[in-house]
C-alpha cells in the first residue's frame, strides 16, 4: 500500500466544542479556509453559542484531515465535495475515489508526456540556435532562434505542445520593468 504523508496539524484529542480559533489551532487550516470549507458544504454547520460564535464538534477533525490529503493527492475541492456527499449520503466513497484518482493519473500521464514532447522541441531549437548568426537576424524580426512566420499565417500552426504552456495558468508572468534610476543612467 502506498503511504501519502500529509502535513497536518490536526491532533488526535478531542475537545467537545471548539469555537473557530480553537478548530483553526487543532487542525492547522486558517478561520477563512475553514469558513468556506463550511459554506461550500464540506463541513458540517456548526451550532452557534448564545453569543452567536460557531462551535464545532471535534468529530470535524477527521474531515479535516481527509481534506487535506485529498487535495495532497489531487482532488479538487469540487471533487471532495462529491466525495463527503457521498459519506454523508451513508455509502462508502471508495470507488469514485479510486475513478478520480485514475482520472487524475491519466491527466498526469498526457502531461508528462507534452512536457517531454516540449522538451524535445526546446532541445532542437537551442541546437538550431545555437548555429544563429546575430548578424543574420532580420531587427523586424526580433529572433530568429524563435519561428514565427507558422505564428503569423495561423495559431494552431504553433506546436500543440507549446500553446497550452504559453497560455498556462501555471505560468509565470514577466516582471513589470522598472523606470530608469537616476543613478542607472549615464
Amino acid at each position: 500500500m502506498v503511504e501519502i504523508r500529509v502535513r497536518s496539524k490536526v491532533k488526535d484529542h478531542a475537545v467537545a466544542d471548539m469555537r473557530i480559533g480553537e478548530l483553526a489551532k487543532q487542525s492547522g487550516l486558517a478561520p477563512t479556509a475553514l469558513r468556506y470549507y463550511e459554506k461550500a458544504g464540506m463541513l458540517p454547520a456548526p451550532h452557534r453559542t448564545q453569543s452567536g460564535y460557531r462551535a464545532y464538534d471535534a468529530n470535524v477533525l477527521p474531515r479535516l484531515a481527509f481534506i487535506r490529503a485529498a487535495q495532497a493527492v489531487g482532488l479538487s475541492l469540487s471533487e471532495i465535495r462529491e466525495v463527503i456527499a457521498i459519506r454523508d449520503g451513508g455509502s462508502a466513497p471508495c470507488q469514485h475515489v479510486v475513478d478520480l484518482i485514475d482520472r487524475h493519473r491519466a491527466e498526469v500521464m498526457t502531461r508528462i508526456r507534452d512536457l517531454q514532447r516540449m522538451e524535445r522541441e526546446l532541445t532542437q531549437l537551442a541546437k538550431q540556435g545555437a548555429l544563429v548568426d546575430p548578424a543574420d537576424c532580420d531587427a523586424a524580426g526580433i529572433c530568429k532562434v524563435i519561428p514565427t512566420k507558422a505564428v503569423a499565417k495561423t495559431p494552431s500552426a504553433v506546436s500543440p505542445t507549446l500553446m497550452p504552456i504559453a497560455n498556462s495558468p501555471h505560468r509565470r508572468t514577466p516582471r513589470k520593468e522598472r523606470a530608469p534610476r537616476p543613478t542607472d543612467q549615464p
